[in-house]
């Protein structure tokens, strides 16, 4: 089956995708969420008349977590003429505790899904895709998790998953943005990496 899907490869030094039962220390889920991977897929090719489906992840590299110290910020800019906003006033840092991947890598399969009342062929959509995979073109730059962790990516090679096989528990697979403003309702799915692979549950997932 995903000999007919589309397929990017990503990697970078550092990820973090945040288990949203923690607050503010931030702890990493294992591996990459699907919303993560949706995440990629539309800084390389993003279009209104199409969304992304995740089929698979597979994990490249033995999953290894380091613990980091960040400097953030308690307060957001206001916006307005005359407003200013100083990071480096005592009052408006922090530093923050985090638990982050080392050295990853992952190769996302996922597949266009023509949104209702388009007529355009998803061919077209599929090529698009391909040829912005292999000139390295993105609308941004990809990030595992944080901006910060920024990801190169590429053509899928044909590097096996590693051999490691776990229950990830409650994973999150998106938000559903049904109502039309927030705040968005969390769904949730059963993970589980089998030697490597994260399958992604097409039906949505629970709330």
């Amino acid at each position: 089956m995903l000999n007919h899907c589309l397929s990017v490869q990503v990697s970078s030094d550092f990820a973090c995708f945040t288990r949203p039962e923690f607050k503010v220390e931030r702890v990493t889920y294992p591996v990459m969420t699907p919303s993560a991977a949706r995440g990629v897929l539309e800084a390389v090719f993003w279009h209104p008349q199409f969304t992304w489906r995740v089929l698979e992840i597979h994990v490249l590299k033995p999953i290894r977590y380091v613990s980091i110290l960040r400097n953030e910020v308690n307060s957001k800019a206001a916006l307005g003429e005359g407003k200013s906003f100083y990071a480096d006033l005592v009052e408006n840092r922090a530093q923050r505790h985090s638990v982050v991947l080392r050295d990853v890598a992952y190769r996302i399969y996922a597949e266009p899904v023509v949104n209702p009342g388009v007529a355009d062929d998803v061919a077209k959509f599929r090529d698009q895709f391909r040829r912005r995979v292999q000139r390295g073109q993105c609308f941004h730059r990809p990030a595992l998790g944080c901006r910060e962790f920024a990801a190169e990516f590429g053509p899928a090679d044909d590097t096996k998953p590693i051999d490691h096989t776990e229950d990830l528990g409650w994973m999150l697979l998106d938000l559903d943005y049904g109502s039309g403003k927030p705040p968005f309702t969390p769904l949730f799915f059963e993970a589980r990496l089998d030697r490597g692979v994260l399958s992604v549950p097409r039906n949505g997932g629970a709330e």
